[in-house]
């Protein structure tokens, strides 16, 4: 996904991610995104999580989007906190939509516990 950070593509990749129809392509889209770790990538993740609602999408997507972030960020410490810090920026973007996405993100990244931190310094 190269192409993620056109403004061009925002649209198309957040009709993937909110693909109601079928939740394997909410889940690899969302995946892709969120392997990019940068915050093209975050910003449709996390404009999707805002977007999410009872009365227009799947109840599972949620469920999709978080096992994707699961998926991502369960193994480096260092990949999880750095997502954090990229969400934290765009939970100041212009965007409401991409705020309340990117602390919903904050959020799940946060029940994250990794299974490989840095070694400590004796």
């Amino acid at each position: 996904m190269s192409f993620a950070e056109m403004p061009e593509a925002r649209g198309p990749l957040l009709e993937l991610v909110l693909d109601d129809r079928d939740t394997s392509v909410t889940r690899v889209t969302a995946e892709a995104l969120l392997r990019r770790q940068d915050s093209a990538g975050f910003a449709v993740v996390a404009s999707a999580l805002a977007a999410i609602g009872p009365d227009h999408h799947s109840p599972s997507q949620i469920d999709w989007i978080h096992t994707a972030v699961h998926d991502v960020f369960m193994v480096f410490s260092r990949d999880r906190d750095a997502a954090v810090r990229v969400c934290e920026v765009l939970a100041r973007d212009p965007d409401e939509q991409v705020r309340r996405g990117a602390e919903q993100l904050i959020a799940a990244l946060a029940e994250i516990n990794p299974i490989l931190y840095p070694a400590q310094d004796d």
